[in-house]
């Protein structure tokens, strides 16, 4: 009884230290869950990680921000047009058995950035921690 205890111990011991990482990351899903589909369309952006998704799915997304291999936030990007004309957008795809949403960012980016150059609103799902996220440089 005493074996099968500590060995128990042992094994949950294990996997929370192979899951786990130092800045909290644990519990993330890995980015072998991401879609076939997709491919790196960045490099490490500060705050999100390095930036996959299927180029048919742009600018829309969704865009899986990847650090240190885990799927750390889901974004999506929506223009000022759109919204200004009523667009919705219902039942947003992404991945399935996902960690429960930390926080979410909507920004606004009047001049647009890299990738998608017009005025636009991105949409930040965050499973990490503001804190964790500012560590992502």
């Amino acid at each position: 009884m005493v074996t099968k205890s500590i060995a128990g111990i042992v094994l949950a011991g294990a996997l929370l230290s192979s899951s786990a990482y130092a800045d909290g990351h644990g519990g993330l899903p890995d980015q072998s869950v991401l879609p076939s589909d997709v491919v790196k369309i960045s490099d490490v952006v500060p705050t999100m990680g390095e930036h996959w998704a299927n180029p048919a799915n742009l600018p829309l997304g969704p865009i899986y921000c990847v650090h240190e291999g885990k799927v750390v936030c889901i974004e999506y990007m929506m223009s000022q047009e759109d919204f200004m004309n009523g667009t919705s957008w219902t039942e947003l795809s992404g991945l399935t058995d996902l960690p429960s949403i930390n926080h979410v960012d909507l920004t606004f980016e009047a001049e647009g950035h890299e990738g998608y150059e017009i005025p636009h609103y991105d949409l930040h799902i965050y499973f990490i921690s503001p804190e964790e996220k500012k560590q992502i440089k």
